[in-house]
């Protein structure tokens, strides 16, 4: 597959990936190399990344605690400290080899250390692969406000080698797979229509598809870097989402929700909003919630849990003005944003999800 150029980072797939690596190291002389990990990521994926490299220079590995319960300001120090020990420098390199998380966080670290070093990210998870890719959008959690603080910045390199997807248990490619999804409802209906059914898929399907939705991301993300615009798209099924995300991961008797879980909850929520306020018809919000539902279940809400779920949304990071914005769908493939919800229709678009 060829290689992406997005934001001035390049995206290499696969068989490129570590020429590439070996390349830019070589060319830009690096004083040491830090590798960052948790410890799903450190005892499957390391070794594989390790047999790659070519350097003589000097290589330390940080590890961190795996979760989104550590992508916080805390971790941060752990790793900017642990630099600082090592004596990294305005010319040392940060490998981030992991999920959003690792790469998310350890986007932030190598943007904040010293007023910034190089950075490189290899994603593993599917989610970090179709999202965390392409963007430049680094940062923590707030408690349990998802990504809170943070900056936009651009790694040198990224890294999509899918021989890492081997390692993930079926509910990470699930988490994975709604970013796909809503790629495809967001940009291109064609896209969409081959997710109705992936009994008949392979490898190399597979790999064709994560190609393609890194390319819808990287032509929505060229247009509008700074998310001023069509870049707010790429949230749909986010407001809600990252909204039920949070109340779960704080709710001590709730199972923990991994993101693509969420957002596909928040994309079928959007669904009937949509057809309440931009006229997307209710024949096309139950097909895609089936489909949603087929790959994700239904998970319960009690009534108890709407009002907390709803005042979250006044953090979702689309708000101005003091309005709670949602990016809508008047067709597939034809979004709105921008919109302003009444609480009446989000309480029905709950049971419209549970019915």
């Amino acid at each position: 597959m060829k290689s992406i150029t997005a934001n001035n980072s390049i995206i290499h797939f696969n068989k490129h990936c570590y020429t590439s690596l070996n390349k830019h190291i070589k060319n830009k002389k690096f004083s040491s190399i830090f590798i960052l990990v948790d410890e799903n990521t450190h005892e499957l994926c390391l070794p594989i990344l390790l047999e790659q490299l070519e350097t003589s220079a000097t290589i330390e590995i940080i590890e961190i605690e795996s979760g989104e319960i550590n992508k916080t300001i805390d971790t941060c120090v752990g790793v900017w400290n642990t630099l600082s020990d090592l004596n990294g420098d305005r010319k040392s390199l940060l490998i981030n080899i992991g999920g959003g998380v690792i790469t998310d966080l350890g986007g932030f670290v190598a943007s904040t250390f010293k007023r910034g070093i190089a950075y490189i990210n290899i994603p593993t998870t599917l989610l970090s692969m179709v999202d965390a890719s392409v963007g430049g959008k680094t940062g923590v959690d707030l408690g349990t406000l998802k990504n809170q603080i943070g900056v936009t910045s651009i790694p040198d390199l990224v890294l999509i080698d899918t021989q890492y997807l081997r390692t993930l248990p079926s509910n990470q490619m699930r988490s994975g797979l709604a970013e796909m999804l809503k790629h495809g409802l967001i940009r291109d209906e064609a896209y969409w229509n081959k997710f109705k059914d992936l009994s008949a898929l392979n490898l190399d399907d597979l790999d064709q598809l994560i190609y393609e939705s890194v390319l819808i991301k990287k032509e929505v993300v060229d247009i509008d870097p700074f998310e001023n615009n069509i870049r707010k798209t790429l949230n749909f099924g986010h407001t809600l989402g990252h909204a039920i995300e949070s109340y779960f991961l704080s709710h001590p008797n709730k199972p923990e929700l991994l993101h693509g879980e969420a957002i596909a909850i928040g994309m079928v929520l959007a669904c009937y909003i949509s057809t309440q306020l931009v006229d997307l018809p209710m024949e096309t919000a139950q097909e895609i919630k089936t489909v949603l539902n087929k790959y994700y279940g239904v998970i319960p809400f009690d009534a108890a849990d709407y009002q907390p779920i709803m005042s979250l949304l006044k953090y979702d990071k689309k708000n101005h003005h003091g309005n709670i914005n949602f990016v809508l769908l008047e067709a597939i493939g034809k979004p709105k944003m921008d919109c302003i919800v009444e609480e009446s229709i989000i309480l029905n678009a709950f049971k419209f999800y549970a019915s």
